[in-house]
């Protein structure tokens, strides 16, 4: 399996099985290799029956070869162009407070300065 396949080529493979956690898919008569439920599709998959069938050809990405453990990680996600987003609804600017008069609000201490001193005077 070594020189078989590489990280990046893509490959048509046919879904051999299915578990809970990813499918396994027969790359030739001889080597198989396991798309994790996370790559089967963009977005949340909560069952991998709802996207794929024993039997069903499928085209996937090798991600990853590991030659001392005799396994192959695949994606078929990463052979689809991802769904555009949609736009974002701009949001009406309002500001973060409503003064409704001069005198409330924050003040700086040079305004209020004064104030105190007159104040303290007074006492």
């Amino acid at each position: 399996m070594t020189n078989k396949f590489e990280a990046g080529q893509i490959i048509d493979g046919k879904v051999t099985g299915i578990q809970p956690y990813g499918a396994f898919v027969a790359l030739d008569e001889e080597n198989q290799g396991l798309v994790h439920i996370s790559e089967i599709t963009h977005g949340y998959v909560k069952d991998i029956n709802e996207h794929l069938s024993v039997g069903d050809d499928v085209k996937v990405k090798v991600m990853n070869v590991d030659d001392a453990r005799n396994k192959v990680s695949l994606s078929i996600r990463a052979t689809e162009e991802a769904p555009k987003k949609p736009a974002a609804k701009a949001k009406k600017s309002q500001p973060a407070f409503k003064q409704e008069n001069d005198t409330a609000g924050f003040n700086t201490l040079k305004d209020k300065l004064q104030e105190w001193i007159d104040q303290s005077e007074k006492k």
